[in-house]
C-alpha cells in the first residue's frame, strides 16, 4: 500500500454499508467500525482495531464519521 494514498471509508449506501478503499481499489464493505478493521487486517495492516480505524489519521471517513452507518 501506498502511503501517500489514505484509506477511504466511503459513505453508507442505502443498505448501511460502506465500501473500504485503499489506493482506490474497493476492499471489501463495512457495516461497523470493527468491519473496517478486519478488512484492513485482511489487506495486511495488522495493528487496526476497531478503536483504530475510528481515530487513524491514515484513514479519511467520507459522508459520516465511523459511528454514522445509515444513508
Amino acid at each position: 500500500m501506498s502511503s501517500a494514498q489514505p484509506v477511504v471509508i466511503c459513505p453508507p449506501d442505502e443498505d448501511g454499508g460502506r465500501h473500504v478503499r485503499i489506493d482506490g481499489a474497493i476492499l471489501g464493505r463495512a457495516f461497523c467500525a470493527g468491519d473496517v478493521a478486519v478488512i484492513l487486517q485482511g489487506a495486511g495492516l495488522r495493528s487496526f482495531s476497531e478503536m483504530g480505524v475510528a481515530y487513524s489519521a491514515m484513514i479519511e471517513w467520507r459522508g459520516g464519521g465511523p459511528d454514522d452507518w445509515t444513508h
